[in-house]
């Protein structure tokens, strides 16, 4: 059995994806990431939901994140149940089913200087 780490809430009390970007290509384009991993032995199933400041929030957006692996899952790929909007402030909370970690960064290559940002997303607490 491998060691339980993580747990199955987690809060990026911050998010925003800049909608311009400098550079060419995937690599360089803005966006916003939550790195997932799984040391488990059984595929975790998280939903992601989406809080703003001015409607209702969104989701759950779904992600599998394979046992004793790392999905980096871009904001700017969801889609379902749509698109997450850019230039516009958010937050989100991840469930699992089963423990995970969850670090989030962010790339802003709006100006030619990129800006890269990264923390762990806070946890909450067993119950």
């Amino acid at each position: 059995m491998t060691q339980v780490l993580g747990s199955t809430t987690w809060v990026i009390a911050e998010g925003y994806i800049p909608g311009d970007s400098t550079g060419e290509g995937r690599a360089f384009e803005s966006h916003e990431t939550a790195c997932l991993l799984n040391v488990g032995d059984v595929d975790a199933h998280v939903e992601i939901r989406l809080f703003f400041a001015d409607r209702e929030p969104v989701g759950p957006y779904r992600v599998t994140v394979p046992a004793r692996r790392t999905v980096h899952q871009r904001f700017n790929d969801l889609t379902d149940p749509e698109p997450v909007p850019r230039d516009t402030d958010y937050a989100s909370v991840l469930t699992s089913d089963v423990p995970i970690v969850v670090q989030h960064s962010r790339l802003d290559s709006r100006q030619p200087a990129l800006a890269l940002l990264s923390t762990v997303a806070w946890p909450a607490p067993s119950v």
